[in-house]
């Protein structure tokens, strides 16, 4: 009588795969799938304007020293116009300029800031200085200059395309200096990228904005 043949024994069940895995990999395809589109809906940054390059000019800064395009090329800045003895929009003005100063301090020397004075004969560097120091302007950044009324007169009108002048002869006639509001934006190379109504936080906002995009991209 034969022995009949053992029985084979089943195979080993496989472990049972964990449910949350295949969640996982759906959830990072859905996370794919939705960057993908998000990257081709996002529009695209327009490319900031050129508006014209600077012609050279040279100034004295409130340190004395000159001071002019030769030292800021290979640096963006942003450009305003002034007087001293202005009662009324430059205190405003400079104001923004140095709230604009403390919120691109990140930047540190790859921005500077530069103000014009539209009154040199009384803006002498003394005076300058001190009104740096009372708007707490930091001088690594932030240069005043002032010089000869005519070349000034013909950088910021003729270069900066600002409006800079006098309604009289008289000097002192303090309510007769008129100049421009707005800020300027300057690549690297000394060309002009935007004007910004220094009246509207939003513009200002937008220079700060265009600011870092300049120093980021390295125009």
């Amino acid at each position: 009588m034969s022995t009949p043949p053992e029985s084979a024994s089943p195979p080993p069940a496989s472990p049972p795969r964990p449910a949350h895995r295949f969640l996982w990999v759906a959830l990072a395809c859905a996370a794919c799938l939705v960057a993908l589109v998000v990257g081709l809906v996002r529009p695209r940054e327009e490319p900031l304007q050129r508006l014209g390059r600077l012609p050279d000019f040279t100034f004295t800064r409130q340190d004395g020293q000159p001071f002019g395009l030769k030292q800021l090329k290979g640096k963006p800045f942003v450009a305003n116009f002034i007087f001293t003895r202005c009662p009324t929009i430059c205190p405003v003005f400079t104001a923004k300029l140095a709230r604009f100063q403390k919120q691109t301090a990140g930047l540190g020397g790859e921005l500077a800031l530069v103000s014009f004075s539209v009154d040199p004969k009384y803006d002498t560097p003394e005076r300058l200085t001190a009104y740096a120091a009372k708007h707490g302007a930091d001088p690594a950044r932030w240069s005043f200059l002032t010089g000869d009324y005519e070349q000034l007169k013909e950088t910021v009108v003729g270069g900066f395309k600002i409006a800079m002048g006098r309604e009289g002869e008289d000097e002192n006639d303090i309510p007769s200096i008129f100049h421009g509001s707005h800020f300027v934006l300057v690549d690297r190379t000394g060309e002009i990228r935007g004007y910004y109504n220094s009246e509207y936080d939003d513009a200002v906002d937008s220079l700060r904005h265009d600011a870092e995009r300049l120093v980021r991209s390295g125009e």
